[in-house]
């Protein structure tokens, strides 16, 4: 049985960092319930869920995704592009240590959870405000002998990679092609988000089910005439804070 690691939505969240939205008021008892919601989706689909506490000093704790990558051999703890997000790590650290065994990213590396998109044994990177090219090198350095290949990747106009593209089937990517190249994707076969829905990328492929964001219907009916088995989750209150169904779990 897999676990889903999580942590409880801050009360401060509405002080969250903000790059691409504007600032709006946060209902922290919805967020709260959709993040439970979340969590039920999550352990009827197989996962244990394992939730850490919430900080009041943290208010993007939630997004615990940005904290770790966890593989089958290793988790590599980061050091987010955010300053206010880098004692988030701490207690994940310790988490984790119970699971795998961990490599850490030093300064002046940074390195965001949700810039990776891993597909195999390949690791691509979003190139962007909190990933810099120190972080994507030790990255390298660090995953090079367990055989895992780290490729960097321009992004414009989103926060993180998995914003812009994510894994929906095993041959499969969601992307929004404004975003992020396609065509760095050449051996997969895509599917683009509906114009209208910039957002709509970030999806969590958890076995053969998509849990996916119930806001973005018509990138939804691309998805299901292909046959996929989508989960849908209201995720409004935390897209507020630019967050995702990735973002809020570490899968292991």
């Amino acid at each position: 049985m897999p676990t889903a690691l999580t942590r409880r939505v801050s009360p401060a969240i509405i002080h969250c960092e903000l790059t691409h939205l504007e600032r709006q008021p946060i209902d922290y008892p919805n967020a709260l319930r959709q993040h439970a919601a979340y969590e039920a989706c999550l352990e009827a689909l197989g996962c244990r869920v394992q939730q850490l506490p919430g900080d009041r000093g943290m208010p993007d704790c939630v997004f615990i995704e940005d904290t770790a990558l966890v593989l089958d051999e290793v988790a590599v703890i980061t050091r987010p592009g955010a300053e206010s997000r880098r004692s988030e790590t701490a207690a994940v650290s310790e988490a984790l240590a119970a699971y795998r065994s961990l490599y850490f990213i030093e300064p002046p590396g940074t390195l965001d959870g949700g810039d990776i998109l891993r597909l195999g044994k390949s690791l691509y990177v979003g190139i962007s405000g909190r990933s810099n090219a120190e972080g994507i090198r030790q990255l390298s350095s660090l995953l090079g002998p367990s055989g895992y290949t780290v490729q960097g990747v321009p992004l414009s106009d989103c926060l993180h990679l998995k914003s812009a593209v994510t894994q929906v089937a095993d041959d499969i990517l969601l992307v929004n092609p404004r975003w992020v190249d396609p065509a760095v994707f050449v051996d997969w076969r895509l599917v683009e988000v509906d114009p209208q829905e910039p957002y709509a990328a970030n999806a969590l492929l958890l076995g053969e089910a998509v849990v996916y964001p119930s806001a973005y219907t018509r990138t939804a009916a691309r998805l299901e005439r292909l046959g996929l088995s989508l989960r849908l989750v209201d995720a409004s209150e935390l897209a507020k804070a630019e967050g995702g169904v990735t973002c809020c779990s570490l899968i292991l």
